[in-house]
């Protein structure tokens, strides 16, 4: 079977074949197809049902080049991946869904379904619990809808919070005041908003309060109106401690629970609040839950089959 699709300029075209053609090289290899470039239109042989899978592929990653988007390698890669898993997958929605945090038009975007369902979860709910395993985007991705608020004047200030239980010691015993103690580890999250903010613009937002970092145990006692509320590695907060920030939630506010279930530091026995809150709040209107598998991981394509691994062999 063959298949045309027709290219509209050079530009175009560049940007679909990508460098020494290995777009479509990589199209190609994986879906057992032959692809030609035929002047204006571009020629797809194969078994019929993977012409169509890589003809729609070609299809929707056009519309998003024709809209401004672009189509890297990795992209590539995860929509392949997508693809596979599940052929109605609306690439358009997920390349072309922009999330602007700098000044500099700097845009940040999903590259996953889950990613996308997960961006959506954030905008239509006060509450959003974000659970996968590691270099799926929860973290990068909460953080980039809080700075995008922040820009947005929809939010005051951006409140970042971490459990600080990884060393085994007490705060009270690290050297320096309260934000040399929590930053390594809140690092995590600087590591994502200096990648979406200026440094200096960053310290100026500390010095102001507009961006404040704190450990977990600190929001003790605090309502937190018009915030952005990102608390990060919730699996090793206690139950204790997880009821005491859900209700710390004020007006006009917004809050991200990221978390790995499987990556608790919390001690043996001890239940972790991110597992419980599972239990207990997945009925309730006004909170979502986007849980994210090894198909969501944006990293390194290694970092996938490590996950994927480890999860054959808990099973």
């Amino acid at each position: 079977m063959e298949r045309l699709i027709d290219i509209s300029n050079n530009d175009e075209a560049r940007q679909l074949f990508g460098s020494f053609d290995e777009n479509l090289k990589t199209v190609e290899s994986n879906f057992g197809v032959k692809i030609v470039s035929r002047g204006e239109k571009l020629a797809i042989k194969g078994a019929k049902r993977s012409v169509d899978n890589s003809a729609r592929l070609l299809e929707e990653m056009l519309f998003v080049i024709r809209r401004g988007g672009a189509i890297k390698r990795d992209e590539l890669s995860y929509s392949i991946r997508s693809f596979k898993i599940n052929p109605g997958v609306d690439l358009e929605a997920i390349y072309l869904d922009r999330i602007e945090v700098s000044s500099r038009r700097q845009f940040i975007t999903p590259k996953t379904q889950g990613q996308k369902k997960y961006i959506d979860a954030i905008r239509e709910h006060d509450i959003v619990f974000g659970v996968g395993p590691a270099g799926t985007g929860k973290t990068y991705l909460a953080m980039a809808m809080a700075v995008n608020a922040l820009k947005r004047r929809e939010v005051s200030r951006i409140i970042l919070t971490r459990p600080a239980i990884e060393a085994g010691e007490s705060l009270g015993y690290l050297p320096g005041d309260l934000y040399q103690k929590v930053t390594p580890y809140l690092r995590p999250l600087y590591d994502a908003l200096y990648d979406m903010m200026e440094i200096s613009e960053i310290q100026d937002s500390i010095e102001r309060g507009v961006i404040e970092v704190a450990p977990l145990a600190y929001m003790r006692g605090r309502t937190l109106n018009d915030s952005f509320i990102i608390l990060d590695e919730a699996q090793n907060s206690t139950t204790e401690q997880m009821k005491m920030f859900l209700t710390r939630l004020g007006f006009d506010s917004k809050t991200v629970i990221t978390g790995d279930n499987t990556q608790s530091d919390l001690p043996s026995g001890r239940e972790s609040g991110l597992t419980q809150v599972q239990k207990i709040l997945s009925r309730i209107k006004g909170i979502a839950f986007a849980y994210f598998t090894g198909e969501d991981v944006v990293r390194h394509s290694l970092v996938q089959e490590i996950i994927k691994a480890y999860e054959e062999n808990s099973k």
